[in-house]
């Protein structure tokens, strides 16, 4: 006897669609949640997955706003979280009031002295963001980026540590023409005075999605370290963009080498060398083998 189905708690329907909002794409949380909401036919249990889902998403993912009143754009990260949707753009020194569902920004306001680092710690995160916009301007057409302090921004001078963290988000979406991708880095850096050394760590993550009568995703991620000397401001800026280009400059071209080895290689060995009788199929002499005989043969046939 066939068992019966039993229905879907609200609870249970909310975490299913908050697991496909999660797991959408580059750019196409939009289009999954449209789908979702004449799927699910509960405005109630869409509207709380929808709440807590793009919040989520548009952190990890990065995106980036226009903020009103011409100030320029902003990044969503939780770097620059502050309290409810407020999102600090350290570029302009303003905060931005971000409707996550929407994906827009509603208000901006000028950020507090206390939600800015003290002007020591700002020359050096300042001085970064400039050759880190330089770079991203060179290296991703559609990309923005940000520096942020996370810790010790009350650092009054020389004599204390303080980490710094830039981050560059890059997107290139184009559903209709059935594709969208995206590129995420976030490089820590912590500046150890005592030791006049500046150490990185950088995670990088690669999406594309490809759709045209298929489904295809790539999901790349990478972490690299690295290390330069504790310098001026000026300096120290040059060092680090110089390594954060070296690097990523490095992992795209791994990531273009194994896409072209994927026909000769990757594919390739996907597949079974032998077949199950581990023997190679004779191409070159196909007469010796009759269908027909075979069929016979093994019926009894003709006997």
């Amino acid at each position: 006897m066939a068992e019966e189905e039993t229905e879907l708690s609200d609870k249970q329907k909310k975490e299913i669609a908050k697991w496909f909002l999660l797991n959408a794409p580059a750019g196409e949380i939009q289009y999954v949640a449209k789908d979702l909401k004449s799927v699910l036919n509960n405005d109630d249990v869409y509207d709380e997955a929808a709440s807590e889902a793009f919040r989520v998403y548009n952190k990890s993912h990065m995106i980036c706003l226009e903020m009103p009143g011409r100030f320029g754009d902003v990044l969503v990260t939780s770097y620059g979280e502050l309290q409810g949707n407020e999102y600090l753009d350290p570029k302009t020194a303003q905060v931005a009031i971000v409707d996550h569902v929407k994906q827009v920004c509603t208000e901006v306001r000028p950020a507090t002295d206390e939600e800015l680092p003290t002007p020591y710690v700002e020359e050096y995160r300042c001085a970064l963001e400039a050759e880190m916009l330089k770079y991203v301007s060179e290296a991703y057409p559609k990309g923005s980026c940000s520096v942020y302090c996370i810790n010790g921004k009350d650092v009054e001078g020389p004599g204390y540590d303080f980490k710094l963290v830039a981050v560059i988000s890059a997107a290139r979406l184009s559903p209709q023409n059935f594709c969208t991708g995206s590129w995420r880095s976030i490089w820590n850096i912590e500046c150890k005075d005592d030791i006049q050394v500046l150490e990185l760590k950088g995670k990088l993550q690669v999406g594309a999605h490809y759709f045209e009568e298929g489904n295809v995703q790539l999901d790349a991620k990478h972490e690299c370290r690295d290390s330069t000397m504790f310098q001026s401001p000026d300096d120290g800026a040059i060092a680090i963009a110089s390594l954060i280009r070296h690097h990523e400059t490095e992992y795209l071209a791994s990531l273009e080498a194994s896409y072209l080895n994927l026909p000769d290689a990757t594919f390739k060995d996907l597949r079974r060398k032998l077949p199950v009788t581990r023997t190679l199929f004779p191409w070159h002499s196909t007469s010796q083998f009759n269908l027909t005989r075979e069929i016979s043969k093994e019926l009894g046939i003709g006997k």
